[in-house]
């Protein structure tokens, strides 16, 4: 096949919502634009033959030829730019760009990027909701919610924005006024080498930024071009100037500034320690972009979460019921299992699904100390149960349900039964949110 197009031609891989982002604000600017997506009904494809039926579209397997004729791809996150027919695109001299690199190119208010491969969503919510209780007209979108392109439409004095790591891929230069890396584990190594090719892709966030927020209990957290960057830091017992940190004493557990007590972690509803270091991490993004103090740390004691993120379900016969089902990659588990250890009691963890080709070994040492058994189901569940070894009673359900079943047997009262799975939902249920609504019945259903 011969295509003949203009310079100016634009091609937008992947449909979707951020798909139709893209095809929205580049029709308004008046450029030509096509679309492209391996599926064959992608979601979004009535929005576009409705809104926009004078764009093209290409629709099945991704055709090297057609895609060399477009001098700029448009790709959408979801799809690797490693894809054959997109490299060999680059390689002809196309422009491979995001959705964020355009946004970055358009906004015109400070942005604050928040990248990680866990707790991102629960800080973006919570800076965005403190930004909100300063009286600043912020958007919050990204990875969550809106599409970036769409916040532009509306009027912002400050963007916040979660970003993943295949956002970053596509964006060449951030400019944030603070980003951080909150933490890196292990994920996606279904479309990544490497964990460097992963850590690399997240460090991106820094590009032109201006003040970096580090996370001091995680080395990946902190730039590596670092030259003109302004820092603020957190981390746990690591009380310092222009660090937000923590300090016990009679009262319990203080979250601090400096030298300086903010709030006891007592008074906060978020449960898990985990949880506290995403509180001191918006506390440094919101301080580095001038949000009063006082009103962030109303807003942090009010804060009550989010769904599927550590989230209390029911107290039945003496046990908890947490429902962690975001918990998507080993590390959030590992945060979950480690925060969530009941005083008197023991973790009777739920886990399985899709491991996105991850090392599951991290799971074994946190598992020994803190589970009295582990219940393991979907794809990788025996890759689990390997992974964890002799050191504690490991058992297999067919499903979620009969997992719930199982964990409710083994806990003891005092214990915690911790749905946090380490692995993808899509081998089971629609996503991670299903999941969880699933769990949640069937705890609630328990007799």
């Amino acid at each position: 096949m011969s295509v003949i197009v203009s310079d100016r031609r634009t091609l937008v891989v992947g449909l979707g919502k951020t798909g139709l982002s893209c095809v929205r604000y580049l029709s308004g600017l008046g450029r030509d634009i096509a679309v492209a997506d391996s599926r064959e009904m992608p979601p979004g494809l009535d929005a576009l033959k409705t809104e926009w039926p004078d764009v093209p579209v290409y629709l099945g397997a991704f055709d090297a030829e057609l895609f060399a004729g477009f001098n700029e791809l448009i790709v959408s996150p979801g799809i690797p730019i490693s894809d054959p027919a997109i490299a060999a695109a680059k390689e002809r001299g196309a422009s491979i760009r995001g959705d964020i690199d355009l946004f970055t190119e358009a906004a015109d208010a400070p942005i604050v990027a928040i990248t990680g491969s866990n707790g991102k969503t629960t800080v973006t919510t919570l800076l965005g909701e403190m930004a909100k209780a300063s009286g600043r007209k912020v958007e919050v979108g990204g990875n969550i919610g809106t599409p970036a392109l769409d916040l532009l439409e509306r009027g912002a004095d400050l963007y916040v924005l979660e970003l993943s790591s295949f956002q970053l891929e596509t964006t060449a230069e951030l400019n944030a006024e603070a980003a951080t890396v909150l933490n890196v584990s292990d994920d996606h190594m279904d479309r990544y080498p490497n964990k460097m090719a992963y850590f690399q892709a997240k460090q991106r966030i820094f590009r032109g930024c201006r003040t970096a927020v580090v996370n001091l209990d995680d080395a990946l957290s902190t730039p590596m071009a670092r030259d003109t960057l302004r820092f603020l830091c957190f981390g746990f017992h690591r009380v310092n100037p222009d660090t937000f940190s923590t300090r016990d004493d009679d009262e319990g557990t203080w979250i601090t500034f400096g030298f300086d007590n903010l709030l006891l972690a007592s008074e906060l509803k978020l449960m898990g320690r985990h949880n506290i270091s995403n509180v001191m991490a918006a506390l440094a993004l919101g301080h580095a972009v001038g949000l009063p103090m006082a009103v962030m740390l109303d807003v942090a004691r009010a804060f009550t979460g989010l769904p599927h993120r550590c989230e209390f379900v029911r107290r039945f016969k003496d046990v908890d019921y947490i429902n962690d089902s975001k918990g998507t990659n080993v590390g959030a588990t590992v945060a979950a299992i480690d925060s969530l250890v009941p005083v008197k009691g023991k973790v009777v963890l739920i886990a399985g699904g899709d491991g996105k080709g991850a090392d599951f070994a991290p799971l074994q040492a946190p598992a020994v100390v803190h589970c009295r058994s582990i219940i393991v189901f979907g794809r990788d569940a025996a890759k689990i149960a390997d992974a964890v070894g002799a050191g504690v009673p490991v058992r297999y359900a067919k499903d979620l349900a009969q997992a719930v079943t199982m964990a409710a047997g083994d806990a003891k009262a005092g214990d915690r039964v911790l749905l946090s799975p380490a692995c993808a939902s899509f081998d089971m249920f629609r996503d991670y949110g299903d999941r969880g609504d699933q769990f949640r019945e069937l705890v609630e259903a328990l007799r």
